[in-house]
């Protein structure tokens, strides 16, 4: 238990204990575990001749309450509430029902924790012990992370493909991209490598990380801009390049060709790009396996369509000469240094934080399987 709680401390969620044990073996337990530390411990007594308005000037400050009645825990809760806190409240007893109920948490034990504590709970430790709430804290980071990945990639790959299409509109020139490209884009491109970043690895650092807010949502300003910047850019230099290669050649389907492959190229390096808020994207870049089988997969997919002149024709695509096919790439890889250093600008020392605020606090009974109430 004392790695779980060092665990919960490094990420931001402070753990403190209620017991109704005698205050010398609550402090000797709540030492050894890491709890007690630099902060009080206070008995129920004490806790009683506390008015709410000086309990909650003092809350931050203490670490374990000792010999408490059943009320003082449910006044405790209160207390942390009442502060703007988000409190998980662990517990097995009948006496713990009412707190368990009132947190915004309740987490009751699977094996010694009675029935009416587990009715009041809203989760069930099935194995009772504290650490299994901490790998559910990171398993819940890990999954949030993972939706937010997939949202800004999907929304990016669309906004750039809706610039693409209006951008070309509002200037009068011929459409970029034909229906069946549209479609392939929308089928290939934003199908796999979307469901890939929804299994990607957690971040190394997640665990040391803030608690957003709890009424955050996904869509952060750093969010919405990298996700904006990421489909402006591709809408921005595909719409370059198609004009460079109509001008050049005078052939709408040649120009939709290249500009058609090097959408497809930019939304498979979004994907890798995505992975990350603040970390560039060549820093560990094939780290998801499943993202890497992805695209390799759709690679290879494209390349046999392009490859085979009766599939060519299937996305109105024709033979590209070999300086325009590197010159699609090259437009592709710029989006590369532009989102890493919006990345970076975002996440300097200063600028406005993804995660900006802690959940201060994490309220639980002494840790383990047989845990005194």
């Amino acid at each position: 238990a004392a790695d779980a709680v060092a665990r919960c401390q490094t990420a931001g969620v402070r753990v403190v204990m209620i017991t109704g044990d005698h205050p010398a073996t609550a402090a000797a337990v709540a030492r050894e575990l890491g709890i007690l530390r630099q902060g009080r411990l206070v008995t129920g007594a004490e806790l009683q001749e506390l008015s709410d308005s000086e309990l909650a000037g003092q809350i931050d400050k203490i670490e374990v309450f000792a010999r408490v009645a059943p009320a003082v825990k449910l006044r405790i809760v209160h207390a942390l509430q009442a502060l703007g806190e988000v409190v998980d409240m662990t517990g097995d007893g009948i006496n713990d029902a009412p707190a368990l109920k009132r947190a915004d948490i309740g987490v009751a034990m699977g094996r010694g924790g009675t029935d009416v504590a587990k009715d009041a709970a809203a989760m069930t430790l099935t194995d009772d012990n504290f650490a299994t709430v901490v790998a559910a804290v990171d398993e819940g980071r890990a999954i949030y992370d993972n939706i937010k990945k997939y949202l800004m990639y999907l929304l990016s790959s669309n906004t750039g493909e809706l610039g693409l299409m209006v951008g070309a509109t509002l200037l009068g020139w011929p459409l970029p991209l034909t229906a069946i490209q549209l479609l392939y884009v929308n089928l290939a491109t934003d199908g796999l490598p979307a469901l890939a970043l929804a299994l990607d690895p957690p971040a190394a650092d997640l665990m040391q990380r803030r608690p957003r807010p709890a009424g955050q949502g996904i869509f952060t300003p750093p969010v919405v801009k990298l996700m904006l910047l990421g489909g402006l850019w591709s809408a921005i230099v595909n719409l370059a390049l198609y004009h460079v290669v109509l001008s050049r050649s005078g052939d709408h389907v040649l120009a939709a060709t290249v500009t058609f492959l090097s959408l497809v190229c930019i939304q498979f390096i979004k994907a890798y790009a995505f992975r990350s808020l603040d970390r560039p994207t060549l820093r560990k870049p094939f780290g998801n396996r499943w993202l890497n089988w992805a695209v390799a997969g759709e690679v290879v997919v494209l390349a046999a369509l392009y490859a085979v002149p009766a599939l060519r024709g299937v996305l109105d695509m024709v033979a590209v000469p070999g300086a325009d096919l590197a010159l699609a790439l090259g437009v592709a890889i710029t989006v590369i240094p532009v989102l890493d250093a919006a990345k970076w600008w975002l996440s300097r020392p200063g600028a406005a934080p993804d995660q900006p605020l802690p959940v201060k606090a994490n309220l639980g009974t002494t840790p383990g399987p047989a845990h005194p109430t």
